[in-house]
């Protein structure tokens, strides 16, 4: 029988599981560089702002407020740590996406381990969401006229669901497997106008071992990436498949000179050609209609739970970097809590609306 929340709330728990993620991918990821170390740890303020994400504040000043209102209730998951100022809040909020990257990562691997997941196939993809402020156009961005409360970080960029956007790019590796829920397990962000083909080589390298299958759109297509993915640096096969539905080519010139194709690029285009008549095979076709079963209605969730559909809540690349992958972190501990009250499936709004 499934639990709800019956007295006071499941704030408690959620903070407890933030700690842990948080300690574990300091541990993992620990600061480096000289001086000394400030006097609140990382992995506490990652936790701070996980903590005020969970409770829906959404600027760096509301979830300042809401720290220093609920020390007293916070302190005892702190021990010996004190409320941070506003510009130490502020100051540490830039700097803390890359914990939170790794916590997605963490999180991943521990929801494999508890069987929340099945990552034996995984989708990618990446959504944009508008800027706060106004847009800067191209024309203005050439003359280098930069309008009043515009984000110069953000850039353009192009999506088949959005058009154009000025803002910035979530890009999310989420299982796809049949015997578990959807969930995130790799993300980052970057500018709109990030190509994804730049943006994947890393999640690739910290893909699970129980991976065999990756989807991807046409936005992905890539000789680099899909052998990176198929074919290990001493040409033997991985394992894994790469997913992807191919660009469609113009119509080619027809080359003044009848230029010789090295071995390599024969290599290549045979490679190519395999892994064009593997997509067009009926298990294939079926192992990649997952993608619009779980990667798209994805975004969608989570933007519904963050209120992200509009548009992000801060100026600047790292201080979205930090609230978006904090966002995925806190979905992530959500799905687990809900599976600790024996709800084996996705829906976690009642949390939510429990805090």
């Amino acid at each position: 029988m499934s639990k709800r929340a019956k007295e006071g709330t499941p704030l408690s728990e959620l903070v407890r599981l933030a700690k842990g993620v948080c300690q574990q991918a300091e541990q993992e990821c620990p600061r480096t560089g000289p001086g000394r170390r400030p006097s609140i740890p990382d992995w506490a303020m990652a936790a701070l702002i996980m903590v005020a994400v969970l409770k829906q504040r959404k600027t760096k000043a509301a979830q300042w407020r809401f720290i220093q209102q609920s020390w007293k209730q916070l302190q005892p998951f702190f021990p010996g740590v004190r409320p941070p100022s506003r510009s130490t809040y502020y100051e540490r909020f830039r700097r803390a996406y890359e914990l939170f990257q790794k916590g997605v990562e963490i999180q991943g691997r521990q929801m494999i381990d508890e069987g929340i997941i099945d990552a034996r196939v995984v989708a990618i993809d990446k959504s944009l969401i508008p800027s706060k402020g106004p847009v800067w156009h191209r024309r203005n961005r050439q003359k280098g006229d930069v309008p009043r409360g515009v984000d110069s970080d953000a850039h353009w960029g192009y999506g088949k669901h959005h058009g154009w956007v000025y803002g910035y790019s979530s890009e999310v590796v989420v299982s796809s497997g049949k015997a578990g829920v959807v969930a995130p397990i790799l993300a980052s962000v970057d500018p709109a106008n990030k190509k994804e083909q730049v943006s994947i080589p890393p999640k690739l390298e910290a893909l699970p071992s129980q991976t065999k299958f990756i989807l991807a759109d046409a936005g992905y297509d890539s000789n680099k990436v899909a052998e990176k993915v198929e074919w290990t640096p001493q040409g033997r096969r991985s394992g894994q498949r790469f997913l992807c539905q191919q660009q469609r080519r113009g119509k080619q010139r027809v080359p003044k000179q009848d230029w010789p194709r090295t071995k390599s690029r024969q290599r290549d285009r045979q490679r190519r050609e395999e892994r064009q008549r593997y997509f067009k095979t009926p298990k294939a076709r079926r192992i990649y209609a997952l993608r619009r079963q779980t990667i798209e209605p994805f975004f969608s969730w989570f933007k519904d739970r963050f209120d992200l559909h509009h548009q992000v809540h801060h100026r600047g690349l790292d201080n979205n970097r930090t609230h978006i992958t904090a966002a995925l972190c806190c979905y992530q501990l959500l799905i687990r809590y809900n599976f600790k009250c024996g709800n084996h499936n996705g829906e976690i709004q009642w949390i939510l609306d429990a805090l």
